[in-house]
């Protein structure tokens, strides 16, 4: 039995999500497919995480298991012709038998965009925002976020994770022509909290909370006290890290 593991590129515009459903469209249910077409097997395709539908990934990690004795080249190339033209695989390996997509993971890093004013072409990968941002209150909230807090206050409350703590190792604003940038990396993410997290900040760029308000949400846990929750079509998975490499960020 071969472990392998895939770096995926996807546009989630048109699917309901990573995770497998019965009746709607999933990244996890189109490679599958692909897979099983390919190598006469059923396959489990699991997941560094579970991207919501709407959201993009250029570097999500996932894993599965084969008795299949295909040269990875060959997988690689004879896959990429079996997907649909919103999903890619941009590398392949064979990793040890104890490798695991999610579990193994050591950090994440996610961006999320905001096009000030009307996006055209980019339209289905930033959020259209038309009120003027201040970006400087934005950029000193970040400061709040860094080092180990309970994210009681960012995250979807169902289904309940095993417990609310993260630790952020950057997190960061920053101007590319019209649009606000937002990178944040850590060790694991809830769901929903980069979102909900841009939402918040958000009000402290149109000046309806001060930049403090990040740290007063961190102490209290309060979903209640937060922003509203981001569109998801502004936010991308960027890269995933393990121990053996940073495997994702050198396809980014």
């Amino acid at each position: 039995m071969r472990t392998l593991r895939l770096v995926i590129e996807y546009d989630g515009t048109h699917f309901a999500g990573w995770q497998s459903q019965k009746s709607d469209r999933t990244v996890q249910d189109a490679l599958e497919q692909a897979l099983h077409t390919l190598l006469k097997e059923p396959v489990r395709l699991i997941g560094a995480g579970r991207t919501d539908a709407g959201t993009h990934a250029l570097g999500q990690v996932a894993h599965f298991q084969t008795e299949a004795a295909l040269p990875m080249d060959r997988l690689f190339r004879s896959l990429n012709g079996l997907l649909p033209p919103d999903i890619a695989v941009r590398a392949a390996d064979e990793v040890a038998a104890n490798f695991h997509a999610r579990y193994s993971a050591t950090r994440k890093r996610y961006r999320y965009r905001i096009h000030q004013g009307k996006a055209a072409v980019n339209r289905t990968q930033v959020w259209t925002y038309y009120p003027a941002l201040s970006l400087a209150p934005m950029a000193a909230a970040t400061h709040s976020l860094y080092g180990e807090h309970s994210f009681g206050a960012f995250y979807k409350q169902d289904p309940i994770p095993e417990h609310l703590t993260c630790h952020v190792f950057d997190a960061v604003w920053s101007q590319r022509g019209p649009e606000l940038v937002f990178e944040i990396e850590a060790n694991r993410f809830l769901r929903h909290m980069v979102r909900i997290l841009v939402g918040t900040m958000v009000e402290i760029g149109r000046g309806t909370r001060p930049p403090e308000a990040i740290a007063d949400l961190l102490a209290s846990s309060d979903r209640k006290a937060a922003g509203a929750t981001a569109p998801a079509h502004g936010l991308c998975l960027l890269w995933v890290e393990y121990p053996d490499s940073r495997f994702s960020a050198e396809m980014v």
